[in-house]
């Protein structure tokens, strides 16, 4: 019999390599890839809201059942996409594999309620999904980290995207429960203004308002027309445009200042909102 190796949440009989795994309240993101293996057995016992996506390679063959009832045998290809909700475990069998994955946990307390009753299920390819899944495994290996705001805010949007998917179609339109006072939204954009140098998640602005992360997610998106990521990325450049037209201040200072640590992550963000390189900018 074949010892099984742990990694919080996973049981393999064979584990994978090159495994990260970043967490940030409400959530957490893991990736690893696996070599040309003959077999491997296992067991998934997740505590979040756990979906799952193969983002290169795949497997001869892949069978597993769930503790609701969900079985699946076949093959597994890229894109492929599997969603297990927490406190139901998945016992798998892999032939045959070689494969790089990537999976984004929920907390079910922070995501949609609608996703209290929501059944395991796979499909052939999710974009969306998929995309988004992709995004932060590129973003992890190029930068080495993830920014908690990105990552908060991406698990809410998946967490909302989930639960239409369950719930089918959401409804059209918002209303004025669906969206934040006046009130609420000038608070909030002070406090965003107040914390740009400084590491910002969602439930920083939801809970002086007294609402939850998702609720506050939904109804900013509802007034604003934009998730909080934009928002906070925005104003973070708009900082940093005037720090480098009326100071002197090193690029990776004004970088700082605007709480971004990675140079090249806030170059690609700073061309992405302005059109030019922060230096290009500055000499304009």
């Amino acid at each position: 019999m074949q010892q099984k190796t742990r990694i919080e949440g996973w049981q393999f009989t064979q584990p994978p390599q090159d495994h990260l795994r970043i967490e940030w309240p409400g959530g957490r993101f893991e990736t690893a890839r696996r070599g040309q293996t003959g077999e491997v057995e296992g067991k998934i016992a997740p505590d979040f809201h756990l979906v799952m996506v193969t983002l290169n390679g795949g497997a001869a063959h892949h069978a597993f059942r769930t503790d609701d009832g969900f079985r699946y045998e076949g093959r597994d290809v890229k894109g492929m996409v599997s969603f297990l909700p927490a406190g139901c475990n998945r016992e798998l069998v892999l032939r045959y594999v070689a494969w790089e994955w990537g999976a984004i946990a929920i907390d079910p307390v922070v995501g949609s309620p609608k996703l209290r009753n929501a059944k395991s299920f796979l499909v052939d390819r999710d974009d969306f999904i998929y995309g988004t899944t992709a995004q932060m495994c590129g973003l992890y290996h190029r930068e080495g980290n993830l920014d908690v705001t990105y990552c908060s805010t991406m698990a809410l949007a998946l967490s909302e995207y989930l639960s239409n998917r369950v719930a089918g179609r959401g409804q059209r339109g918002t209303s004025v429960k669906n969206a934040l006072t006046r009130r609420q939204l000038r608070d909030t954009y002070e406090r965003i203004d107040a914390r740009l140098a400084e590491p910002m998640s969602i439930s920083d602005l939801s809970l002086p308002l007294g609402i939850s992360e998702g609720h506050f997610f939904r109804t900013f998106r509802g007034a604003t027309g934009q998730t909080p990521l934009e928002v906070i990325s925005r104003r973070r450049m708009d900082r940093a445009a005037r720090l480098l037209r009326e100071t002197d201040l090193p690029i990776i200072e004004v970088a700082s200042l605007c709480g971004i640590e990675s140079p090249s992550h806030f170059a690609r963000l700073f061309r992405a909102h302005k059109g030019h390189s922060p230096s290009r900018w500055r000499n304009k």
